[in-house]
């Protein structure tokens, strides 16, 4: 069931990824070439690109994806706690250390662990990092006892590691061994046209998560093409929670936009009007039937249960993708009582989605 559950999972979790850009159609491919593999991977882009969309996809697609995927912002802890927050402690081993605390590495054991910010990195923690990457095993904090890591690597930053390690920043030998399999992820204004599926993506999870809505007009969206949008999708998620609060299920006209975009719009750069209604028109053909991929049935004979579960997996995926991982929202788009949703979930091992996955 699982080879037909991935290729349900190509269909469903990737609408995270929207777009029918070249730079989009090129991250869903490294993501399938990638995701059933152990490599190693870096993925590079801006802030608010999606990064963590990306590692989440690969988790969920590989052959890992039954066991945990545990995010770390290396960023955003402090340098003298990353330690034991990756490797966990001993009681003891520090002030403060009451009790014994498993780390990341231990949580995500048969997982995948996902290293955001890796530049924020000190260079005293890359060496310890590098070890666990070579030999596969670690120590806590303050203890002797060696324990086996079975852990799937996937690293992301919006700096250029090969020029950090050019001025001694980053270890090079470190930066090899995460360089794996490079994917970059393109900031919003290389991708324009994929604007108006994006829009429309966020507005429906707007509406199941918020349970509010906006619409935007045509000659609105010419205007947001031709913003440089700096924080890419998460600042184009966060103006349309915006105006959805000051337009409640309203219609967005160009002049309700904010000055900075109106202002900053460059009348050379972006789409035109025609170009709307056919990108979204291309988008819905695309998609038609996509449900249920066509049979050629083998002449050895066919595993009805098992491609049945696979659709009944993609379905409920996709519920959960589209409310935000509310599972109550999900079971009540799907028709099911929450408890049963649940208790299928637990059966085929399904994942709820987090907040992360809005990003991209």
């Amino acid at each position: 069931m699982d080879t037909l559950a991935g290729t349900k999972q190509s269909k469903i979790l990737f609408r995270s990824l929207v777009g029918q850009s070249a730079a989009m159609q090129a991250v869903r491919n490294d993501i399938e070439q990638v995701a059933n593999t152990d490599a190693n991977v870096l993925i590079t882009g801006e802030s608010g690109t999606g990064k963590e969309v990306v590692a989440r996809n690969i988790h969920y697609h590989s052959g890992r994806r039954h066991k945990p995927f545990v995010p770390v912002n290396c960023g955003a802890i402090p340098h003298d706690l990353l330690e034991s927050e990756l490797f966990g402690h001993e009681k003891g081993a520090f002030t403060g250390a009451i009790t014994s605390r498993q780390g990341r590495f231990s949580m995500a054991e048969g997982g995948t662990l996902f290293l955001d910010e890796i530049g924020e990195m000190t260079m005293a923690m890359q060496v310890k990092l590098l070890r666990v990457l070579e030999e596969r095993v670690f120590e806590r904090v303050g203890g002797t006892t060696t324990i086996h890591a079975d852990v799937r690597i996937v690293a992301a930053t919006n700096r250029n590691l090969q020029e950090m390690v050019e001025q001694g920043k980053f270890r090079e030998d470190l930066y090899f061994r995460l360089d794996v399999f490079p994917i970059r992820l393109p900031n919003l204004r290389e991708r324009i046209e994929d604007l108006p599926l994006l829009i429309k993506e966020l507005i429906s999870r707007l509406e199941q998560t918020k349970r509010n809505s906006v619409r935007f007009t045509q000659e609105a969206i010419v205007a947001m093409s031709k913003y440089s949008w700096p924080g890419n999708v998460r600042e184009l998620a966060n103006q349309i929670e915006r105006m959805a609060i000051r337009h409640p299920n309203g219609l967005v006209q160009a002049s309700d936009l904010p000055d900075r975009i109106l202002n900053s719009a460059d009348d050379g750069i972006g789409l035109k009007l025609e170009d709307i209604d056919s990108i979204i028109d291309s988008d819905e053909k695309r998609k038609t039937g996509a449900l249920v991929p066509p049979i050629n049935f083998p002449v050895e004979g066919f595993d009805l249960k098992s491609y049945i579960a696979s659709i009944e997996v993609g379905i409920i995926e996709n519920a959960l993708d589209n409310s935000g991982g509310v599972i109550a929202h999900a079971a009540k788009s799907l028709g099911l009582r929450r408890t049963t949703l649940a208790e299928k979930m637990r059966k085929y091992h399904i994942e709820r989605p987090t907040d992360s996955a809005t990003a991209a």
